[in-house]
């Protein structure tokens, strides 16, 4: 199967949120990780960009995020976890 694009990436993460009842950003944001954990097929590049989306979400740049013209990305990825 081919690889699929940023954007189909992202369109299959919020097609999983809306099929477990995540549709709103209020919802969005009240996601913990024990909810995360429970989404049928999540797997941990869902979650990496869950994360990102619940940040363009919080700073109302969705439109940003769905187009891959996110600065919130290269923020994650310029943190570092001890």
């Amino acid at each position: 199967m081919p690889k699929k694009t940023e954007l189909q990436m992202k369109m299959s993460l919020l097609q999983k949120l809306f099929d477990t009842g995540c549709v709103t950003e209020k919802q969005l944001q009240g996601l913990e990780m024990e909810d995360i954990l429970v989404i049928p097929g999540i797997t941990v590049d869902d979650m990496k960009e869950l994360v990102i989306l619940q940040k363009c979400s919080k700073k109302n740049r969705l439109f940003s995020y769905l187009s891959g013209n996110s600065d919130v990305k290269e923020d994650e990825n310029a943190q570092s976890y001890l």
